[in-house]
């Protein structure tokens, strides 16, 4: 009766689980699926409307679920030409990032990318939300076909 009672009460020391943070090495599959989605920030950043055009399917789409100060729910959508027609003149500077490591998933010729983000403006923070991309793998190359975002201002990470 004693040893099933010591054998219960033993605990394997168990090396701790590393951080997941980081994105995918590049040359890895989910690095590749991100990778595009990694160029729309940058384009975003360095306001470069025909960066954003070469990442995207020319049919998708830019959709932004914005939760309002009042409680209610816009839900405003664009094509990539319209969205990235927004950018390109002078302005603040633009920065969207991910909060931790999106969560990425892939079949065959399709992928998703779902991640919590953060968006400044002049360095400081705008909103957050969570971003839902999804991709086809288009001529051997990943491209987005549509994004979709929540977007908030309120419980954003710091």
């Amino acid at each position: 009766m004693i040893l099933p009672l010591l054998l219960a009460l033993q605990v394997t020391p168990v090396a701790p689980l590393p951080k997941g943070t980081a994105l995918p090495p590049s040359a890895s599959e989910e690095g590749q699926v991100i990778a595009p989605v990694q160029r729309l920030f940058d384009a975003l950043a360095a306001n470069d409307p025909a960066a954003i055009l070469a990442e995207v399917r020319p049919d998708g789409r830019a959709t932004a679920v914005v939760e309002k100060a009042d409680g209610t729910t816009a839900v405003t959508t664009s094509d990539w030409p319209a969205f990235a027609a927004k950018l390109g003149k002078p302005g603040p500077k633009l920065a969207e990032t991910f909060t931790g490591m999106p969560a990425i998933e892939i079949d065959g010729n399709i992928a998703m990318v779902w991640g919590s983000y953060t968006f400044t403006v002049d360095g400081k923070p705008s909103h957050c939300g969570t971003n839902h991309v999804d991709l086809v793998r288009d001529g051997g190359r990943w491209r987005i076909n549509n994004i979709t975002w929540t977007q908030r201002t309120t419980g954003c990470a710091q």
